[in-house]
């Protein structure tokens, strides 16, 4: 049974409030509802996604990102009929309300919510010298360092396998026999891990194509150097609802411009805008490909990621972006190694 008081949200609720409600879950998804309770749309984490990237903020109320027209079911409706209702309609939650619109019951498809095991390939991007954290990584590639009591890499590994992707190649490089050793066959993990050892440096794409089995499904390429607690199955449904081609991570940056900021207009002066912040969208080193984008990488060559996302944008290709609201850090200095160390154990 579900205990619907639990998913309820109101117009004034925060987008945060929201959060917390849905990931706390397990159907993941909030009803949104008036002082008396009457149904006026629901929420999921894509809804508050495309909201971010229209620079809402987390303390922003959930007015004008929920979804208004939600598919419903009355009462006295049979399982078939919710059944079908959830087929021909492309959903897998139902709201259940009363002649009066008033919220009641959450029908979910199959009557419980299980974690689904996917068949999508992910890749992860192991390889790099990592100099910018000497002398740490002279005999240790810098995956391998320990944040939390293991290995970044094994952190990262783990959170796949909670995800339900299990299916993992790992491309190595400096010191790569440190990292095979380590996780050998993946199976002490819960995955089943295989191996590309690039023999000069290819890039976050271009070691794609010395990949010997040709994926099927999308497939995850993520850099080995990160912590995040992103949820991937949530990243995958986002990806493919948008019928997207290629799907980048992207994480808001905001920068302080030290100085007064004159506007001019040729040589009169319009404004001052006194040490402004500049909020960007920046690259989060997190990607879903679907297979054909390999076919647009060179062979043999030294190839980024965002080298191919430029490509497939040059081409009219649809090319998505999913916000993350979650926990991310790019562990590229020793600053970023000690912050990992004290945020481990609270953010991950």
């Amino acid at each position: 049974m579900i205990d619907i008081s639990k998913i309820l949200l109101h117009v004034d609720s925060t987008i945060e409030n929201a959060l917390n409600v849905i990931n706390s879950s397990a159907v993941k998804i909030a009803l949104v509802v008036d002082a008396d309770n009457k149904l006026l749309g629901t929420l999921v984490d894509g809804d508050i996604r495309r909201g971010l990237l229209r620079k809402k903020t987390l303390n922003k109320t959930i007015e004008g990102i929920y979804f208004k027209n939600p598919i419903t079911a009355k009462k006295d409706g049979s399982k078939e009929d919710l059944l079908h209702s959830c087929s021909i309609n492309g959903v897998s939650q139902l709201p259940i309300v009363d002649e009066d619109q008033k919220v009641i019951d959450l029908f979910v498809l199959g009557g419980e919510v299980l974690k689904k095991q996917r068949k999508n390939p992910v890749v992860l991007m192991a390889g790099g010298l990592g100099t910018r954290l000497r002398p740490l990584t002279k005999n240790t590639p810098k995956p391998m360092l320990e944040v939390g009591g293991k290995p970044i890499l094994e952190t990262i590994v783990e959170r796949f396998v909670v995800d339900g992707f299990s299916n993992i190649t790992m491309c190595l490089g400096y010191k790569s026999n440190v990292i095979q050793d380590y996780f050998q066959d993946g199976s002490v993990f819960g995955a089943n891990i295989d191996y590309i050892v690039e023999e000069k440096r290819m890039g976050t794409a271009g070691a794609l194509t010395l990949l010997s089995n040709k994926f099927v499904n999308p497939f995850f390429v993520m850099n080995g150097d990160l912590l995040t607690n992103v949820n991937f199955d949530k990243m995958l449904d986002f990806h493919e609802l948008n019928n997207s081609k290629a799907t980048m991570c992207v994480r808001e940056y905001s920068a302080e411009v030290p100085y007064g900021v004159v506007n001019i207009k040729g040589v009169d002066i319009c404004s001052i805008k006194e040490k402004p912040t500049h909020s960007f969208f920046v690259n989060a080193g997190i990607y879903l490909l679907d297979p054909e984008c390999i076919d647009l990488i060179p062979d043999n060559e030294f190839y980024d990621m965002t080298s191919l996302f430029e490509k497939l944008i040059n081409n009219n290709t649809k090319v998505i972006s999913f916000p993350l609201h979650e926990y991310w850090l790019d562990i590229g200095n020793h600053s970023d190694f000690s912050k990992a160390k004290i945020d481990i154990n609270s953010c991950i």
